[in-house]
């Protein structure tokens, strides 16, 4: 499909949306346990998707429904729910805001590899320049900018973890595009978002209460709890809402009009915007080689939406 006004608008959202979530996890670290933080965001997100998706497990026969194909709804939750989100914000421990959705902005390349390993896609050679060019601001900001230093490159923690996250997110959102038979055409249940990303919240929160627990027994000699007050909880008010329910159907929408391929690229807006606004709330701008790492991410973007054939 090509790009119109209305699709860039959808797939705009979900970056400005997790930039916001980036910026709030790091300032969360101190006051909340990662894997609990999003353990309780994702519960809040569930209160308030009941209301509109109540009806995916009102009755009987829609009980059944999800029964029937629970095995590729409990992988959505955990890549989506579980582990997407969780790793994200172990990640922001150790490493900065702008430099982990940096590091996400390899996700064009995850999506290419994971389209070609498991889904028999076979990448253009807009998609592969464009996954070139990705993958070279990412090492533009691993090297600040010095690329004979590639190989002194020693990532701290945080990045190993958000490239962990990445590979997740390609995998979730390849899934979205090409599910099994019975979430497909007529074999579909007849769901709406809220109705489809309630189910797999509800799937998800089992693999997050499963992380937490863990976290808890880790993190139990260490004697870190999470501190309620009023940051915690404007904090939760937004995870909850913006980056969990408004960001995601945005994306499940863009994802499934535009292509995993493109939403990726669009999703590549995230450092930029996360620099604006840690510039704003940490008072760290970005140097110069973030800004060759933008504009190589926005060239992927721009190869990647010009004169590009339609899609099924």
């Amino acid at each position: 499909m090509h790009l119109n006004p209305r699709l860039a608008f959808l797939l705009t959202l979900p970056p400005l949306m997790w930039a916001g979530n980036v910026v709030i996890g790091r300032l969360m670290v101190g006051t909340s346990p990662p894997v609990l933080l999003n353990l309780i965001r994702w519960i809040g997100a569930l209160l308030l998707l009941l209301p509109l998706g109540w009806r995916a497990f009102g009755t009987p026969a829609a009980r059944a429904q999800v029964r029937a194909r629970w095995p590729h709804l409990a992988l959505l939750g955990l890549l989506g729910v579980g582990m997407y989100n969780a790793l994200q914000y172990m990640a922001l421990r150790t490493s900065s805001p702008l430099n982990v959705t940096l590091i996400a902005a390899s996700s064009p390349l995850w999506m290419m590899l994971n389209g070609m390993l498991f889904f028999q896609a076979r990448p253009g050679r807009r998609d592969l320049l464009a996954a070139v060019l990705s993958l070279a601001g990412v090492v533009t900001v691993l090297t600040r900018g010095h690329l004979l230093e590639l190989a002194q490159i020693r990532l701290v923690p945080g990045d190993l973890l958000i490239l962990v996250a990445i590979f997740c997110w390609s995998l979730y959102s390849w899934l979205l595009v090409v599910p099994p038979a019975s979430m497909r055409d007529a074999a579909r249940p007849a769901w709406n978002w809220a109705e489809f990303l309630l189910v797999q919240v509800a799937f998800g929160l089992v693999w997050a209460g499963a992380g937490a627990a863990v976290e808890a027994v880790a993190l139990s000699a260490a004697d870190e709890r999470i501190r309620w007050g009023w940051p915690l909880g404007l904090a939760l008010i937004y995870l909850a809402t913006c980056p969990s329910l408004v960001a995601y159907y945005a994306w499940g929408v863009g994802v499934a009009q535009a292509g995993p391929s493109m939403a990726a690229l669009f999703s590549n807006l995230t450092p930029l915007l996360t620099a604006l606004i840690s510039g704003a709330v940490f008072g760290t701008w970005p140097q110069g080689y973030h800004f060759a790492a933008f504009a190589l991410i926005v060239a992927g973007i721009m190869i990647s939406a010009l004169h590009r054939p339609s899609t099924t």
